[in-house]
């Protein structure tokens, strides 16, 4: 966001900040947050070059509209499913763990 517009709405009473100021997280729950975003984000660009998201399901004993939860970040999706769906998608460990290295 620019500076004018940041000083604009500040000015009409609006308080700028990030999402995790706005939930009160704490810096572990924002990390806790991030990676589960980029396991989400890396399954998706995984499984879309290998199989439909059905196959994906079908293979780890799933639902298709679990997959999808899983693909968008939905929070409902454990850490441990989105792990074993990109196992299934033939990730190693250390491709699992280079996604989540690369997190900010």
């Amino acid at each position: 966001m620019d500076r004018a517009k940041r000083e604009r709405l500040e000015s009409k009473g609006w308080k700028i900040g990030t999402v995790s100021d706005f939930l009160e997280l704490t810096p572990d729950e924002t990390m806790f947050v991030e990676i589960k975003l980029a396991l989400s984000q890396n399954l998706k660009k995984r499984r879309q070059k290998l199989m439909t998201q059905s196959e994906l399901a079908a293979k780890i004993s799933s639902s298709q509209p679990r997959i999808a939860k899983a693909e968008n970040g939905d929070a409902s999706v454990s850490i441990e499913l989105l792990i074993r769906a990109m196992l299934a998608t033939g990730a190693t460990p250390q491709d699992i763990g280079q996604v989540i290295a690369g997190v900010e």
